[in-house]
């Protein structure tokens, strides 16, 4: 099995404002405070464990606070991909003062399937945090038309 993993990197922009601190300065707003260094969401790929039994292949995905709902799998062209979306409001109201946030979190991950398994069957149950993949071996190869997999 072979994963495909997408990041963005913003080291760019960043090496830019380190090789040329003035003009970083004279573009910001007087009172921009860049509190980037606290506010910037470190973006992360859950991880993935890969085992393989006599009978089928299993993967389990970390992705805690998510529910069942959230996640997306789908097979197409004999590649499973996983992908989930979660949107939470937080409104706080103390003392006068009134914070409230969005928070998204979202993540993507693909995998090739081998030839020899049954795409039409595959399984996958969420429970503690953990999702959890049956990919069924077989002895012969059959294309499947592109579907999409229920978690439970």
């Amino acid at each position: 099995m072979s994963m495909t993993l997408r990041k963005r990197d913003r080291l760019p922009s960043r090496m830019a404002d380190w090789l040329n601190p003035i003009s970083s300065i004279w573009d910001r707003d007087f009172f921009d405070t860049n509190l980037d260094f606290f506010t910037r969401r470190v973006v992360s790929v859950p991880s993935v464990n890969i085992t393989e039994t006599p009978n089928d292949y299993v993967l389990e995905v970390a992705a805690p606070g998510l529910k069942r709902e959230d996640f997306k799998l789908a097979v197409e062209d004999h590649a499973l991909s996983i992908s989930a979306e979660n949107t939470d409001e937080k409104k706080e109201e103390k003392d006068g003062y009134c914070r409230q946030e969005y928070t998204f979190n979202s993540f993507q991950r693909s995998f090739a399937l081998p030839d020899q398994v049954k795409e039409g069957e595959i399984s996958a149950t969420y429970t503690d945090g953990i999702l959890k993949i049956t990919v069924p071996k077989t002895t012969e190869s059959v294309a499947q038309p592109a579907h999409t997999i229920p978690v439970s």
